[in-house]
């Protein structure tokens, strides 16, 4: 005998926590350009479904053990650590340095144990959401270096170049289980292949802009922030032109792992244009920046209508199933 069906959000696959990423990375860009009103309205929606998915992550834990492990398996359930450390990160702009620090915390606490539950199943030609490996990582590389350059300790900057270097290392293995034919058919989690690199550039970007390394250090640094982020940038031009070729227009949940590289590109390029005096790259990333907005905007009102229809709110892009490292449908219970 099943149980009856639970409130919508309890329905929610881990890839959910993507929508939190999103929201949360565009209240940084609009904090970085000066529209703080929209910023912290973001920050405010962002916080509201953390609070939400963190309560069900932990209700699930508590009472459905076999459904947490089989999700803790999968990729998405990395967006807990990334959406966790964003979150942080935006807090510590606003000077709650406290708060930022226990959010901080709390990712890191998750990460080594959803890590290794991910790696440990892993497999060739893989979706996008194999580069959650390295979000998750240097999503706690960025909150370690903003921390330290608000005075929290020079430790934890030096922690978060030993992660940042983790984290280059952790995409580098993503890449060669990633399935390239997702860049034309995937539902909206191949631009993680980008957005991994655009978060990689951002955490490059506030190392780069700490005094703790000078002199070569420094040049090293600098010069890796840049290419990363050309790299990213270069992604971003790929898998822009896959949708313009091949158009996915329906809404799927994975479609909000597309507004985070999205904004990540957009916050990368600011961030990298103040460590780096690259006066270009300022311009650019306000550009980014709306256009991620834009993507926010169309995704949100995606949800709601499929709120306000009926849907389950995962409907797969041009036809394709969900791929094997995410449940395409909630067990009954």
């Amino acid at each position: 005998m099943t149980r009856p069906p639970g409130p919508w959000w309890a329905e929610l696959p881990p890839a959910a926590g993507s929508a939190v990423m999103a929201t949360g990375i565009v209240s940084i860009g609009l904090h970085l350009v000066g529209h703080e009103t929209f910023s912290r309205a973001a920050l405010a929606l962002a916080g509201a479904v953390w609070v939400v998915l963190a309560a069900d992550f932990s209700v699930r834990f508590l009472r459905d053990r076999p459904r947490w492990h089989a999700e803790a398996d999968t990729p998405p359930a990395l967006t807990a650590v990334a959406a966790t450390a964003v979150l942080g990160t935006r807090l510590s702009a606003l000077g709650w340095q406290p708060a930022a620090a226990a959010l901080l915390a709390m990712a890191a606490a998750l990460w080594p144990g959803l890590l290794y539950s991910v790696v440990r199943h892993w497999k060739r030609r893989m979706p996008g959401g194999a580069f959650l490996v390295c979000v998750a990582t240097q999503g706690l590389a960025v909150p370690a270096a903003t921390l330290a350059a608000m005075g929290e300790g020079d430790w934890l900057a030096r922690a978060a170049l030993v992660v940042f270097c983790l984290g280059v290392l952790l995409y580098g293995e993503a890449l060669v289980r990633f399935d390239f034919r997702q860049v034309w058919t995937g539902a909206g989690d191949q631009w993680i292949a980008g957005g991994a690199l655009a978060i990689s550039a951002l955490a490059g970007s506030k190392l780069t802009a700490s005094p703790l390394w000078t002199g070569d250090a420094h040049q090293v640094l600098r010069t890796a922030t840049l290419v990363l982020l050309g790299l990213g940038l270069a992604w971003y031009a790929v898998l822009l032109t896959a949708e313009v070729v091949g158009p996915r227009p329906h809404y799927d949940v994975r479609r909000w792992a597309t507004v985070f590289p999205l904004g990540m590109a957009a916050v990368a390029a600011l961030s990298t244009a103040a460590a780096t005096h690259v006066r270009g790259l300022h311009t650019l990333g306000v550009v980014l920046l709306w256009v991620a907005v834009a993507a926010w905007l169309l995704t949100l009102a995606g949800f709601l209508m499929t709120r306000v229809g009926g849907g389950a709110g995962r409907v797969p892009g041009n036809g394709a199933s969900a791929p094997a490292t995410e449940p395409a449908a909630t067990p009954p219970r």
